[in-house]
Order: C-alpha cells, then sequence, then structure tokens
C-alpha cells in the first residue's frame, strides 16, 4: 500500500506545483528590455496586467516558473515513482525522547538513492510538523549516533572527519552542534535530512547524480556547466515530501522546507515548485536566492573598484557554474535583463509563509537587498487576499518579524546555528498553529 502511495504522491506533483506551460520559445536576452527594477510579478511577459487571482493562479504564475527554469535554474527533473525502503528504526534515540528513522527512496534502476533521516518525537498526541532540510556533510554529521549510516557519496574536504572528499567515522556528529535535535524535538517539531552529494555532489566539473542517470551515457545530455544543480537538488527536496506525504508519524499539512547558504536557494525553489510545502526558511540564501539579482549600483561599484559588497551573478556563476543554467550566464553583465528577479520565486510560493534570515557579518548575502525582495513580493500575497510583509524597515537585531512574509537578522557571520534554529521554530509555530 505505501508504495502505491508514493507512486500516487509522486504523480499528484505535477498537480501540486507550479508546473511549467507547454513548451515555448522565450526571447534571446538581446531582445529582452532593460529593467533596472526588479519586475513586477503581476505583469506577464507581452505587458498585460494580472486583473484576478484565476488569472494570476492559470496563467502568470505558470509563466513565471517557466521563465524561472528558462532562463536561471534549468528544468527541475521530472517527477518519478520513489520506492521507499525502510533501512532501520530505532524508537530510543535522544535517551528514548525520540524515534530514529533511515530511509532509503529509490528513485529506478540505477538512478539516485537519496538517504533520508526523519527523527520524530515520541509521545506526541497526533502527526508531528517537520522541517526537511538538505544537509552537504551527510546525515552521519547532524549526530553521534553511530546507527546513522555514514553517508556514501562525494563530501567536502571542509567536513570534519572527511579524508580524500569521503565520510570517516570520525565525521559523526561534526555538525551536530548546528542542529538541535533534541531542541526540536522538545518542540515538537520532526526533522527529515538528506544529504545533496546523494543527488548531485557539488563540483563544477563533475555531474555525478540524477544528471548522469538521466543523460544515460550521452555526455552532450550533460554538461556540468549547463546543468543547474540547484534545480537538482530541489528536485531531491521533492521526492523526500513524496515520502513524508505518506508516513503517519507526519503532518502532511505542515512541511517546512530550510537551508543554509546554496542549500537556502534550493529550499526556497523547491517551495516555490511543490505546494505541498506550507513554509520556506531559506537562511542566508544571498545571490541566486533570496537576494536581487539587480545588485544595486553602488554595491557593483564598490565590486569594481576590488571592496567586495554583495555578491553578482557573474561571481556566482564564475565560481560556481554549476549551479544555474546555461543561459543565466548571459546575463552576468546585464541582469537588468532578465524578465524576473527574486521576488518572483518568493511570489510563486504566495500564499504561503516565507521566512528570510540574515547575519549582520554576511554583507555577501546583501541583507538589505533581501529585505527588498521581500517588499517588492509583497503585492503578490495583497492581491491574492492575505497578509505580506507587515515591516516597512528593516527590523533591528535579533527582532523576528513574523508576518507571513517573515523577515530577520542578527549579529554575526555566514553559518546557521542552534539559536537560528530557535528563530525557524517561532516562525513556523506562528504560522502554523494559525491553520
Amino acid at each position: 500500500m505505501k508504495s502505491a502511495n508514493l507512486l500516487l504522491a509522486a504523480l499528484l506533483v505535477g498537480l501540486s506545483c507550479c508546473a511549467a506551460p507547454s513548451p515555448q520559445h522565450f526571447p534571446d536576452m538581446t531582445s529582452l528590455p532593460a529593467q533596472p527594477a526588479m519586475p513586477d510579478p503581476l505583469i506577464l511577459l507581452d505587458g498585460r496586467k494580472v486583473t484576478s487571482p484565476a488569472q494570476w493562479r492559470s496563467e502568470r504564475r505558470p509563466e513565471l516558473a517557466a521563465l524561472f527554469q528558462h532562463y536561471m535554474y534549468g528544468n527541475i527533473p521530472k517527477a518519478v515513482p520513489v520506492k521507499a525502503v525502510t533501512r532501520s528504526v530505532h524508537r530510543d534515540f535522544l535517551d528514548g525522547k525520540a524515534t530514529l528513522k533511515i530511509i532509503a527512496l529509490e528513485t529506478g534502476t540505477d538512478g539516485p538513492v537519496i538517504d533520508l533521516l526523519l527523527v520524530t518525537p515520541n509521545g506526541r498526541h497526533g502527526p508531528a510538523p517537520v522541517f526537511l532540510a538538505m544537509n552537504f556533510c551527510g546525515n552521519h554529521a547532524l549526530t553521534t549516533d553511530p546507527r546513522v549510516p555514514l553517508t556514501r557519496g562525494w563530501l567536502y574536504s571542509t567536513c570534519k572527519g572527511c579524508t580524500n572528499n569521503a565520510a570517516t567515522e570520525s565525521a559523526r556528529g561534526g555538525q551536530a552542534k548546528d542542529w538541535p535535535l533534541a531542541r526540536l524535538v522538545e518542540r515538537g517539531y520532526a526533522l527529515a535530512s538528506f544529504c545533496s552529494s546523494d543527488v548531485d555532489s557539488d563540483r563544477k566539473d563533475v555531474s555525478d547524480g540524477i544528471y548522469r542517470w538521466l543523460a544515460n551515457g550521452d555526455p552532450a545530455k550533460n554538461d556540468p556547466a549547463d546543468r543547474g544543480s540547484i534545480a537538482a537538488w530541489a528536485w531531491g527536496f521533492h521526492r523526500c515530501v513524496d515520502y513524508l506525504v505518506t508516513d503517519a508519524d507526519l503532518d502532511l499539512r505542515r512541511i517546512a522546507a530550510v537551508g543554509h547558504s546554496r542549500n537556502g536557494k534550493t529550499a526556497l525553489l523547491a517551495a516555490a515548485f511543490d505546494e505541498r510545502i506550507a513554509l520556506a526558511i531559506p537562511h542566508q540564501a544571498g545571490c541566486g536566492g533570496t537576494a536581487p539579482n539587480r545588485v544595486s549600483a553602488a554595491m557593483a561599484a564598490a565590486q569594481a573598484n576590488g571592496r567586495p559588497t554583495a555578491e553578482t551573478i557573474a561571481v556566482i556563476n564564475k565560481s560556481f557554474p554549476h549551479w544555474f543554467n546555461g543561459e543565466f550566464k548571459k546575463f552576468n553583465d546585464t541582469p537588468e535583463r532578465l524578465p524576473f528577479d527574486q521576488n518572483g520565486l518568493v511570489a510563486l510560493c504566495a500564499p504561503r509563509p516565507v521566512l528570510f534570515s540574515n547575519a549582520q557579518e554576511d554583507q555577501w548575502a546583501n541583507p538589505s537587498g533581501q529585505f527588498d525582495v521581500l517588499r517588492a513580493a509583497d503585492g503578490v500575497y495583497r492581491f491574492l487576499g492575505v497578509e505580506g510583509l507587515v515591516a516597512t524597515s528593516m527590523p533591528p537585531h535579533r527582532k523576528l518579524i513574523d508576518s507571513r512574509l517573515g523577515y530577520y537578522i542578527r549579529e554575526g557571520p555566514h553559518s546557521m546555528t542552534a539559536d537560528d534554529w530557535e528563530v525557524f521554530m517561532n516562525f513556523a509555530d506562528r504560522h502554523f498553529k494559525s491553520q
């Protein structure tokens, strides 16, 4: 029965997400008009104004989804049936306060296998809301418990306990302080996590995951600089959701996508394209995620003079050419020609809650620009009849703006900490409990 449910869940993605319309030809970059300000998500590509929520839903939202895939992220791979194989269940996790499940999500013959770690609170009355988060050092880095298998795939050399880009026993718990599992369980939340390398390892010159599988041995179909790893990782989020909505210990109406940095870019994209994700928290996601592609003239001038302020698409495409598709690189020097900006990606999440969280020392992620993105997405939320961003200016440090479009900034550097998770849970409490 569960396998049948998973197949149905995978097929329902086509109904629940903002799937792209039929294939169409979009203008080349050189034919697109320059728009110095972030484009209004409520204006169609042909210049028409969206006049009703029904038109937003049937016409503009699918168009925006297609535009983001064509000009920036590349196409998110199609849904496939997922077979969930439960490897182990341990009900004594965290001194008996939680259950630990290890589930292998098999996506087809020789296809990627996503190892999902799931921690659920024991003794809870009713199914638990769940945070779904991708990690980049492996599930074993979240806890010292030896029952969590070491990640099989390629890992960063910066990950604690990794030798020759592979996990060793000394890698266990390497990031545990930043993933407060006991506190999540104490507050009634479950956590599901998987490693990015299960889907596509984060290497600009190697594509060894889903795109290798889809290419079926044809290198012409697997260009590392045109593959769109962020889109692949978003596909991984969606396959995990296929399982989560079938687990009786979880509340399928309260799934939150969370991620830090590149993983935050992925969490926002995954939520924008899958309405089964009820809430998104992209943390310090910056350029290519939560910050505007149109960097201010002052910031651009500072970069030209060797004083980097905020990351630009030219810089990110040079450093990480595999994250986005080939079309996006055409806009390196003319981001104002993009027919959208990241406010449009937030708009694809409407009317669901989205929280942008930041740190003062992380100016590379452009915290002020991120606030501008939320302000530029606010109109879509209000057009759909719900609250958007209630703040008119950036809040002081550590004051959470918990409106449907939320914002938070703290002191400190580019990092995800246990304190950040408290903010994530406070935001989720505000919106999940109001449902």
